[in-house]
């Protein structure tokens, strides 16, 4: 089984930028670790844990906090606890579910590793580093315990997975187009300047894009009600709308779905 894995790093506006990057038949996937301030936000993926090692160790980090529970974001946590004794934070909602061993489908572990156990604290509305307070932010939609995290001092935003890419073309079974529209105008009334993607990596006029980001769902919501409400079943919005395959889809079994995106903001309006 080959996989190709590569990392690079860089800094951007005082932000230590850490990026990993997993490749499997014809599936590339990255993500994106940050440090600013003392505070590492994300630690990459157990299957990148070599590659993120030297990039964790050079720098001077007081605590982690964790935009969401998933394994690209977790992975490399044990290690960060067990061997450089630093603390976690992050949502209540899946601290448990963190103690444990992971579960979920063989495809992400090939990409992604095996996420082993780690213990985090709860974070609270805001927490503070050495020279700044950040908000915590509730953004979930594509995770049920996802944060985005604002520094105050210097107006940079850490979005987790909620932007990724600007048009959203498939899903996560569990994913809720109408909670990220939600969790996205949420953030969009916060004061920042600098946005942190972990996927993306750093955005180029940040606000603009998040707003872009939530005129596209609003508009594709839009659009699939007016087409389920004219009477088309949903196979036949998803091949109205999104008559491209991915690869992702049938690699992962239909986990990642075009059709996730019809049936949520379906469930959502009935």
């Amino acid at each position: 089984m080959f996989v190709k894995k590569s990392f690079n790093q860089q800094t951007i506006h005082d932000v230590q930028m850490g990026n990993g990057t997993v490749a499997f038949q014809g599936v590339k996937l990255n993500v994106h670790c940050f440090i600013v301030d003392g505070v590492l936000i994300d630690t990459g993926a157990a299957s990148l844990e070599k590659e993120f090692q030297p990039f964790f160790k050079q720098q001077d980090i007081d605590q982690v906090v964790i935009t969401h529970f998933h394994e690209d974001h977790t992975g490399c946590a044990a290690f960060l606890q067990q061997e450089l004794n630093l603390p976690i934070y992050m949502n209540d909602t899946m601290l448990d579910y963190c103690k444990k061993k992971a579960a979920y489908p063989l495809y992400r572990k090939v990409f992604w590793g095996k996420r082993r156990p780690f213990h985090a604290e709860t974070i609270g509305n805001t927490f503070v580093s050495r020279n700044a307070v950040w908000d915590v932010i509730e953004t979930p939609g594509h995770a049920i315990d996802h944060l985005a995290f604002l520094n105050r001092e210097t107006g940079q935003l850490f979005t987790g997975d909620l932007y990724v890419q600007e048009k959203t073309k498939v899903a996560l079974r569990e994913e809720s187009i109408p909670t990220i529209i939600d969790s996205l105008s949420r953030v969009l009334t916060y004061e920042f300047e600098d946005v942190f993607c972990c996927h993306a990596g750093f955005l180029e006029n940040g606000r603009a894009a998040l707003q872009r980001k939530l005129e596209y769902l609003l508009t594709l919501q839009g659009t699939i009600i007016k087409l389920f409400d004219d009477g088309l079943a949903p196979s036949e919005i998803v091949e109205t709308i999104f008559p491209k395959k991915y690869p992702i889809t049938f690699l992962s079994a239909r986990e990642w779905d075009s059709m996730h995106i019809i049936n949520s903001i379906i469930l959502a309006h009935k």
